[in-house]
């Protein structure tokens, strides 16, 4: 009998697709589902998109293209970053979605047995993409102390021999916190000093609140920025993200590339050069500040009902609570609150281990109207409990 190969042993399962298959099931009998655990936006595709990947179709745009992308899309890409960041096509590596980038960058990066420092909580296939190229990842205790965000000195006090990069989140997943200019620049300076790699998910970049944040690109040209079309964008089952890269990295890269999927979709890629016009953006933005009106309801709604959430989150559309006033089985809590009332949340138990099973998440990627009816549900389910 063959075994399944060790490494997956430690490759964990998204709790809430457990949580998301019940409540599937529960519609299919004819209940009513509010679903605040799904990370993707409600909204459809924008409608050029649409109509630009139908057109690529039909003008048989089918076959591979580069493997680091199409070049028209590498420079739409670069020319989306301000001008301080100074971004070329030549470093932009179109890839299958953020995953892609982040396949590439520790296939470059880790070797068996080095050491990837990040957040806990944070998204939880960052640790497995570490663990899939046999390196380690130190998952580091955060909170609101520090918007559940790493800082220089947590950095600093986490650093051995082994350590081999650092990866942060900004806007992150699942709390939504972002980290401000001064201190990513800050960040950088000191993994560039302790002669480390910088990784920084932008995946939610776009969907930024009120502060006006950089990308990690203007602080410096040694880091790794990894994004994607499906948050901001709306595209998440086009599969489509990209990387901006350090120089020196590309070649290596292009050969990885190559070799792990050869190009990213045609179809999709034609279909996202049409996301940068401008009415497309004017339309995107006015999606964000939808979002924000979501948040701004929900997050006050939510502290009133006795969940603690003690960072006001200024990006993404997740809230991070603290519901260890009414449990401490964050699984069990969210079954529960599905069974009884038809809310769907995610456990924190996906998010690591640090006060995992004290915390949920709720996203607000649905319809005011549904947020106000689960407002409503989650009031009575905690009254009871």
């Amino acid at each position: 009998m063959i075994d399944i190969a060790a490494r997956l042993e430690g490759i964990a399962p998204f709790h809430v697709m457990d949580i998301l298959a019940r409540a599937r099931a529960m519609e299919a009998q004819g209940r009513s589902i509010i679903h605040l655990e799904i990370g993707e936006p409600d909204f459809p595709t924008p409608s050029a998109v649409v109509e630009a990947g139908i057109a690529a179709l039909r003008e048989g745009h089918t076959h591979y293209t580069p493997a680091l992308g199409l070049p028209s899309l590498r420079a739409a890409i670069a020319a989306s970053y301000l001008p301080e960041c100074a971004v070329t096509a030549e470093r932009v590596v179109v890839t299958p979605g953020a995953s892609g980038a982040l396949t590439l960058i520790c296939a470059a990066l880790v070797n068996p047995g080095d050491e990837v420092l990040m957040t806990d909580p944070g998204y939880p296939c960052n640790r497995h993409f570490v663990r899939l190229f046999g390196g380690v990842a130190v998952s580091i205790p955060v909170g609101p102390n520090t918007a559940y965000q790493l800082t220089p000195e947590l950095i600093r006090r986490h650093w051995t021999k082994q350590t081999r990069a650092v990866l942060l989140a900004s806007p992150s997943n699942p709390t939504g916190t972002i980290i401000a200019d001064a201190d990513m620049a800050k960040i950088a300076d000191t993994v560039t000093e302790l002669g480390g790699a910088l990784i920084v998910d932008e995946i939610y970049h776009g969907l930024i609140y009120g502060s006006s944040v950089k990308s990690a690109l203007c602080h410096t040209p040694d880091v790794f920025v990894l994004n994607s079309f499906s948050k901001y964008y709306g595209m998440t089952g086009w599969r489509l993200g990209w990387l901006v890269t350090p120089a020196k990295f590309l070649l290596a890269l292009d050969r990885l590339a190559q070799n792990v999927f050869l190009a990213s979709s045609t179809p999709a890629q034609y279909a996202t050069l049409a996301a940068f016009r401008t009415d497309v953006m004017a339309e995107l933005n006015q999606r964000r500040d939808v979002f924000r009106e979501r948040r701004d309801y929900l997050l006050p709604a939510l502290r009133q009902l006795g969940f603690g959430i003690p960072v006001t989150p200024e990006g993404a559309f997740y809230l991070y609570a603290d519901a260890s006033r009414f449990t401490n089985d964050s699984m069990a809590f969210a079954e529960q609150l599905l069974e009884k009332t038809g809310v769907a949340i995610t456990p924190g138990i996906d998010f690591g281990a640090h006060r995992a099973n004290e915390h949920v998440r709720f996203s607000y990627a649905n319809t005011m109207e549904n947020l106000r009816e689960a407002v409503k549900r989650i009031g009575g389910f905690v009254a009871r409990s």
